[in-house]
């Protein structure tokens, strides 16, 4: 089934149906290069984040839980693949090919977010 026509059917059922951008990326030159190229890598991300079109980035584990691999994912907001390809091969990790990245439509349905705010105590917790 085209992507287009599972939108629309979730859509018709009264799923959400969020569309969101995941681009898994991976180191593709030695570690000394990747951590060159943090600083502008983070300053990219913060930028995204402003402006709105980053929803969630970070590290991920190995399949053990315990070690890091390098990989990590990146969540855009964009309204196109063609615009979130563009947001990721723009981040200077991936510009200097320090890391490498694929990148894939998500479709969120289900599940939930708790946001908590501690206006006393100056708290915020995501759950």
């Amino acid at each position: 089934m085209k992507w287009s026509e599972y939108h629309q059917h979730a859509k018709e059922r009264g799923a959400l149906a969020l569309e969101l951008f995941v681009a898994l990326s991976t180191p593709a030159k030695a570690p000394e290069d990747v951590k060159a190229n943090l600083p502008a890598h983070l300053a990219y991300q913060a930028e995204l984040e402003e402006s709105g079109a980053l929803a969630f980035a970070g590290p991920m584990s190995d399949d053990t839980g315990e070690l890091m691999q390098g990989m990590g994912m990146i969540i855009y907001r964009a309204d196109s693949i063609e615009t979130a390809r563009k947001l990721a091969e723009s981040d200077p990790m991936h510009q200097s090919g320090a890391r490498t990245f694929t990148l894939r439509r998500w479709m969120i349905n289900e599940g939930s977010l708790t946001l908590s705010v501690g206006l006393s105590k100056k708290t915020v917790g995501l759950t």
